[in-house]
């Protein structure tokens, strides 16, 4: 993409692409969830907060990687998609593997929060590497 383009063109491209990107992936994830985490971490539930923002960093280090690897703007369409998808089978089998982990969260349980979101971190760190 960037060839024919001058270079602030194709970086308002892919950066206004990556941000609608991280907001989709946001009403997507947030819909899954059995919880409204924007509504807990507004009460200062720290647990929410750090699972939805593992989530996204993890879901946001495939779209970097993707940006970074790939010349097509197609490609990088199709990952971020695919790293969306990966977010959320992540938080489903998570979800069904850890009896009670819904509840933690809205609970505030700091270390359930914390073990979502760092699983889904490392979800997205596999996954941007993959992309290599």
């Amino acid at each position: 993409m960037g060839e024919a383009m001058h270079p602030a063109v194709t970086y308002l491209i892919y950066i206004v692409s990556a941000l609608v990107m991280l907001g989709v992936f946001t009403a997507v994830y947030t819909a899954v969830t059995r919880y409204k985490e924007f509504d807990l971490v507004r009460e200062g539930n720290i647990a929410a907060a750090m699972s939805y923002g593992g989530a996204l960093v993890g879901f946001s280090l495939t779209l970097a990687s993707s940006i970074a690897i790939h010349a097509s703007f197609v490609m990088f369409l199709v990952w971020g998609v695919a790293a969306m998808a990966v977010q959320i089978v992540v938080y489903v089998v998570v979800a069904n593997a850890i009896r009670g982990m819904n509840d933690a969260i809205v609970e505030n349980n700091i270390a359930m929060g914390g073990l979502l979101g760092a699983i889904s971190l490392a979800a997205g760190i596999v996954n941007a590497a993959c992309l290599t």
